[in-house]
């Protein structure tokens, strides 16, 4: 008698959704890509970046958000037209026979909130980066741009769609234990602690990199190179305070080359009202020497890395807001990071132990920090090793998939 032989297991399908795709979700994306046991397809809204090995379909919104609406409910409204967008191409994936056992989304710009209509029993993942409060996190904090009762009223009502997405959801993720922390409290035990994580492989100290500056200069290890990363320069980043810290960094370091990498846009909060961008009106009310303050705008990824990489004080400043990536990826490439005492700052860096600290305000303390930590290299070096082990141990790209495997091959949550 001769037994007939198994059919090999389907592989499991997983939709990724994301408005900017890849955005969080481009080393787990990719990972499952590679990986025949997984059928990858992802939606993202059209022109984003997407994944080479990832099949990715695109929306387009039918309309903006009308002018008439009230200003506090363009949010929901710009979400529900992001979802119903996404919820057409989901249901042209249906009707081609693509049903999806897991779905990961950043819904926070509305993508999901349609999803159950299309798929009631794929199990729903969302990644919540961010639950707003009126106070004790970004707004109101910096005295600078006080908020007002609009914008605290605005703020409130942007809650709207991420309290649906908690209720959507099987499960939530969030990067930081501080963002956690800031969501509800009866969605707490439903929100997994999973940072995507940072390439240590390849974002690592070399004692032999380089970086050339558009004037010719090249900047080394060891250099007294000061550095400033952000996506955009703008106040939710510290750029204001970093850039009157300058004229102390200057004067006291005459040696040192400051390198600022950024673009000119706001990614968060708004433009200066009287010049075209922040860096522009932060210019013209600091005197500084130009000829040793780069900017460089947004820079290649080698590029970036080659400039953590001869860093010898990188400044990281922020509101109580998301923690950027560029934080962890200093640390990675064995940065000395001076950050801003706020969280999630201090979630990772211990004062003394493997980064230094200082007030975001304190323009002061900020230049006497970025001055000690050039004329004592020396001293610091164990600190930045101990900054590089903090990220291997704790925020490692490998720990993030890892999780998120967890998540989605889960036969129950």
């Amino acid at each position: 008698m001769t037994s007939t032989p198994a059919h090999p297991p389907r592989a499991r399908r997983v939709l990724f959704v994301h408005q900017n795709f890849p955005g969080q979700f481009k080393r787990i994306a990719a990972h499952l890509a590679r990986d025949p046991a997984y059928e990858v397809l992802a939606i993202g809204k059209e022109g984003c970046p997407g994944l080479p090995d990832v099949r990715t379909l695109s929306y387009k919104l039918h309309r903006a958000q009308s002018k008439e609406t009230h200003h506090y409910a363009r949010p929901f409204e710009a979400g529900i037209l992001h979802g119903q967008a996404c919820l057409r191409v989901l249901l042209a994936l249906k009707e081609k026979g693509f049903v999806p056992d897991v779905i990961i989304a950043h819904p926070g710009w509305g993508d999901t909130m349609f999803v159950r209509e299309a798929f009631p029993d794929a199990r729903l993942v969302h990644f919540s980066e961010f639950y707003y409060h009126t106070a004790h996190a970004d707004v109101g904090f910096d005295p600078e741009f006080p908020s007002t009762i609009d914008d605290r009223a605005r703020v409130r009502a942007k809650n709207a769609l991420q309290l649906l997405n908690l209720e959507a959801c099987d499960i939530a993720v969030a990067p930081t234990r501080w963002q956690k922390s800031l969501h509800p409290g009866p969605y707490q035990d439903k929100i997994a602690l999973i940072h995507e994580g940072i390439d240590t492989s390849y974002l690592r100290p070399d004692p032999d990199a380089s970086f050339t500056l558009p004037n010719g200069k090249v900047l080394r290890p060891g250099d007294p190179v000061v550095t400033y990363v952000s996506r955009n320069l703008e106040p939710y980043r510290g750029f204001h305070t970093f850039m009157r810290a300058l004229p102390a960094i200057l004067a006291d370091n005459p040696g040192c080359d400051i390198v600022l990498a950024g673009g000119a846009g706001v990614s968060y909060g708004a433009r200066p009202a009287d010049a075209a961008n922040w860096r522009d009106k932060l210019l013209a009310e600091v005197d500084i020497d130009t000829s040793r303050v780069h900017f460089l705008d947004r820079i290649a990824y080698a590029r970036y890395r080659a400039l953590l990489q001869v860093s010898a004080a990188h400044v990281y400043l922020t509101y109580p807001f998301v923690l950027s990536w560029s934080m962890l990826e200093a640390m990675a490439c064995g940065c000395l990071v001076i950050g801003s005492d706020t969280a999630p700052v201090t979630e990772v860096i211990r004062a003394g132990e493997n980064g230094l600290l200082v007030d975001f305000f304190d323009t002061a303390a900020i230049a006497a920090t970025v001055g000690m930590a050039l004329r004592e290299q020396a001293r610091f070096a164990p600190l930045r090793a101990r900054a590089v082990e903090a990220i291997k141990a704790g925020y490692a790209v490998e720990e993030g998939i890892a999780g998120y495997r967890r998540l989605i091959d889960a036969q129950t949550l």
